[in-house]
């Protein structure tokens, strides 16, 4: 544990300017206040500091605004990117009128799921490992107004450039559609963007593996492996902070949509779990692919919860364009060895430490504090309640005959069906009061804005459908 006397000598011997006091909002963006180093004692690094947290959309009403950003002194990062020393404090959200971590905050939440695991004797430790992709752009442009709306992308590695002029010549190297996944330089692009993101998060003490690019033109992956929950959701934001980040200093764009382009692959945040306790991994047995009873409990209370958590593991009406069928897109809710068409897959070749469950319907416009502890209060009830996922379903689901198709369940088609699921079903979440009914409502009410507007808003699309007929 490190202490404030710590934190403070760390200012003083690396010449610290700054202290920027991070937290993540209900959505999942990053929020940041910057403090001046040296007014900053051991009082304020134990106690926090207060702020307003009425400008924070979905938590106080201006009457009751006063919180506390309350650093979490061993989650002390140093921000590559700042043009003078600063130090990066991930923080809690306290209720100042009871001292405890307040009931909407995300990070909060995720620390309340890791308590529960241990003090409901499940185990002692929660690895996470995500897998978030991203696609970069050399130029986006947007508009909605009142007398219309569109988007244009574009981005050298786009295969509608392969006849575009450009003042050098257009050099060709280029993926197809579909064509990413993955050739070398030339026709991937952007190899020494995503090392410097790479080295930069590893600079930051991240652990990174790889990187490489994605079956999508201008779409990419960088290797962030596991660690225990909290701290996981922690490194995804410092992962997308550094990724848009690098991508500005060169000039591009990067966004975490799960499809900005309709006729090619989306991002996805493939994510893998497994559950400890005193150094044993509970997920690892002699049943099917080497899982335990416990490992396919855990499946069958996702299976089961998948439609509700949906609303945080894909909370945009984004991501409901990436979970269609033809686009090696998870929509399946079937589980297999092997196979990368079933929603939840386990790892081929996972000895027994490794031993885990990847689920990959979630993307990474996910709050990640909020769609790991919501994945993992699932698989809980699954334990506790013995909910048994079934047979494994090791073919391709893909080209399953149609009546077959049917009777396998599907995660949410809309964000509409997401938020109506997680209204119906969401006692489990309130087990050990990790989320609270209070949370629930108030990230309900956050998100049916976006629904509305996305479902009366009238598209490019519709008039090329319908305005002649």
């Amino acid at each position: 544990m490190a202490s404030a006397k710590d934190v403070l000598q760390k200012i003083k011997d690396e010449e610290i300017e700054w202290v920027d006091l991070r937290f993540t909002d209900p959505k999942g963006k990053w929020q940041h206040l910057t403090m001046v180093s040296s007014v900053l004692g051991e009082d304020e690094l134990e106690d926090g500091l207060m702020f307003d947290g009425s400008s924070i959309e979905g938590w106080k009403a201006i009457n009751e605004s006063d919180m506390i950003l309350k650093p979490d002194l061993d989650a002390v990062y140093t921000d590559p990117f700042s043009a003078t020393p600063m130090l990066i404090l991930f923080c809690d959200i306290v209720e100042p009128s009871t001292g405890e971590l307040y009931g909407r905050d995300p990070r909060s939440t995720a620390k309340r799921a890791e308590s529960f695991v241990r003090s409901a004797g499940f185990g002692d430790t929660v690895y996470v490992g995500p897998e978030a992709e991203f696609f970069m752009f050399d130029d986006v442009k947007f508009y909605d107004g009142y007398d219309g709306n569109g988007f244009k992308i574009d981005d050298i590695e786009l295969p509608t450039n392969s006849n575009k002029d450009y003042d050098v010549g257009n050099l060709a190297h280029r993926p197809r559609a579909k064509g990413g996944y993955f050739p070398v330089a030339p026709v991937d692009s952007a190899v020494d963007i995503r090392a410097e993101m790479v080295s930069t998060m590893i600079e930051m003490g991240l652990p990174c593996d790889k990187h490489h690019h994605e079956v999508a033109s201008a779409q990419h992956e960088l290797g962030l492996t596991f660690g225990k929950l909290v701290t996981t959701a922690d490194r995804m934001q410092i992962y997308k902070y550094v990724v848009h980040m690098v991508a500005q200093a060169y000039g591009k764009t990067a966004t975490f949509m799960p499809k900005p382009i309709m006729k090619d692959n989306g991002s996805g945040m493939h994510t893998h779990i497994s559950i400890w306790n005193e150094g044993e991994n509970t997920f690892a047995g002699n049943g099917y692919a080497g899982l335990s009873e416990t490992c396919l409990y855990f499946i069958g209370g996702v299976i089961k919860h998948a439609k509700a958590l949906n609303a945080f593991t894909n909370p945009t009406t984004n991501s409901y364009k990436r979970l269609v069928p033809g686009y090696e897109a998870p929509v399946l809710l079937a589980y297999s060895a092997r196979n990368r068409s079933a929603s939840c897959r386990i790892p081929y070749g996972a000895g027994t430490k490794a031993k885990r469950v990847e689920f990959r319907f979630p993307d990474a416009m996910a709050n990640p504090y909020l769609c790991y502890a919501s994945l993992l209060m699932a698989g809980l009830d699954g334990i506790k309640n013995k909910i048994h996922p079934g047979e494994a379903m090791d073919k391709n689901l893909y080209d399953l005959p149609p009546a077959e198709l049917a009777e396998v369940p599907t995660v949410c088609g809309s964000l509409r069906e997401a938020l109506d699921a997680l209204q119906a079903d969401h006692a489990f979440l309130l087990e050990g009061g990790v989320f609270t009914a209070d949370q629930i409502e108030s990230y309900l009410e956050l998100k049916w804005p976006e629904v509305l507007r996305w479902e009366t808003t009238p598209s490019a699309v519709e008039f090329d459908m319908y305005y002649s007929a």
